[in-house]
């Protein structure tokens, strides 16, 4: 299946808007021993928040950030030693389970924040684009679809082309593209919009503004 697609623009951010609710902050605040956290306007959570966690030791505030947002994927040891690597180096973007940068990414910086540059800063990648299929097509634009339908713009260099060759260039399934793209959003008409790490896709490593993608997809089989 083969599309045009038209990159409009690509940015980097340090930090993914409203991944972070205001119940999360008050949560949080309970978790670092801050008291009456109710009470605080809602404007001056996150830099209460801030203060709170720098009152911590930098590997403990990690260590209660990671149990309060996956207690469900890890287990205590995988805790303790993440939130010392965390210190040293970017997790969010080494560690190998996939499934977990974005929740790592985020705990990432909101610990970069908070304790003023401690922790290694660490980016994501936002790109908005169209994309419009220059033959019949009645599938959805799922993340598998789209990473495929990019891989003509980009840099030879880049990390998802040359770890994922196969999967990008064939019929072969890329279930790991669920992972990789973080958020995936369509617009009014034809426009996209994508958010993942700046591990996986640098702006730079967009070598064309407009493209002929294709997305060669695997037969679903019945079972």
């Amino acid at each position: 299946m083969k599309f045009n697609v038209k990159i409009t623009s690509a940015s980097t951010l340090e930090e993914i808007e409203n991944y972070w609710k205001n119940e999360d902050y008050i949560k949080l605040l309970g978790l670092f021993d801050f008291p009456d956290a109710n009470t605080i306007k809602v404007e001056n959570l996150r830099e209460m928040l801030f203060m709170a966690i720098s009152d911590f030791e930098p590997n403990e505030a990690a260590k209660i950030l990671l149990t309060y947002q996956l207690s469900e994927n890890l287990n205590e040891g995988q805790i303790d030693q993440i939130s010392n690597d965390m210190l040293l180096d970017r997790i969010c973007e080494e560690y190998p389970e996939i499934d977990l940068h974005f929740a790592l990414f985020n705990i990432n910086q909101l610990l970069f924040k908070a304790f003023n540059g401690k922790f290694p800063n660490a980016s994501a990648t936002k790109v908005e684009f169209t994309i419009e299929a220059l033959e019949k097509f009645e599938g959805e634009f799922t993340k598998e679809v789209i990473l495929k339908a990019l891989s003509r713009g980009l840099s030879d260099s880049n990390i998802i082309k040359r770890l994922f060759a196969d999967q990008m260039s064939t019929d072969l399934r890329f279930e790991e593209a669920e992972d990789i793209i973080w958020k995936l959003v369509e617009e009014e008409g034809s426009n996209f919009s994508l958010i993942t790490s700046e591990y996986w896709l640098n702006k730079n490593e967009i070598i064309a503004s407009e493209f002929e993608g294709e997305s060669l997809l695997a037969e679903i089989q019945e079972e």
